[in-house]
């Protein structure tokens, strides 16, 4: 069973959405048979490269929100992400383009390290404060969880996985995605949004069952109910 998980790094609902399938994925008996990818999708792909904002007041314009409703807004985000064991400080938060950040996910993908490479890049941004947007930001993240230094500088340079990031994206727009994080159980189910862990759950017993459809003989003679002729 394969599971496509579309996020973006600077979306608080994406590690949400990660701890909770997570979460399902610990409860489901077919687990070692499950392989999960992650999926390029960028917020807003209109940042330029190379610039980084407050984002606090760049919401608060964005939705046309005073700032102190937004800062109540995040608050609440980060009250669900205490649920889920995270710990935010989004008001302080910074943005920026995320573009590097998908392509490195993708070579992390190569090296079998895209879970461990989405994991630190979430962690560094949400818990620890630290900016993604950059190369040399990234490097040591990437470093931290075993990819190559010269590699990761000499991807980031040339872009080779920006087309992938870019096919990622208009793959999401295919399927109906309009935000993220968004769930895609072997290209037949999906859900929409940072889901709670049961209906992860009950979204990957019902594929597997698709998946894996139960097959009997012709019945033969046993017993029914509390009662058993002899």
């Amino acid at each position: 069973m394969r599971i496509e998980v579309w996020s973006d790094v600077v979306c608080p609902w994406c590690y949400i959405g990660k701890r909770r399938l997570e979460a399902a994925l610990e409860r489901f008996p077919h687990r070692d048979e499950v392989e999960v990818v992650w999926r390029s999708f960028q917020l807003d792909p209109s940042v330029p490269e190379g610039e980084t904002h407050a984002t606090l007041p760049t919401l608060a314009a964005r939705y046309g929100r005073p700032v102190e409703e937004m800062r109540a807004m995040m608050r609440h985000v980060e009250e669900t992400a205490a649920g889920e064991g995270l710990t935010y400080d989004l008001a302080n938060g910074v943005g920026g383009n995320t573009l590097l950040a998908h392509e490195l996910t993708h070579l992390a993908a190569e090296r079998g390290l895209q879970g461990a490479m989405e994991e630190r890049l979430f962690s560094a941004y949400f818990q620890e404060g630290r900016p993604v947007f950059d190369v040399d930001s990234l490097v040591p993240l990437a470093v931290e969880v075993g990819l190559d230094e010269a590699e990761v500088r000499a991807a980031l340079a040339d872009h080779r996985y920006r087309p992938t990031v870019l096919e990622d994206a208009g793959t999401a727009r295919a399927l109906g995605a309009t935000g993220v994080p968004f769930f895609v159980v072997d290209r037949r189910y999906g859900a929409a949004g940072a889901q709670p862990a049961d209906l992860l759950l009950q979204l990957l017993e019902r594929a597997w069952a698709d998946a894996h459809p139960l097959t009997t003989v012709p019945a033969a003679d046993g017993c029914e109910g509390d009662s058993c002729a002899v």
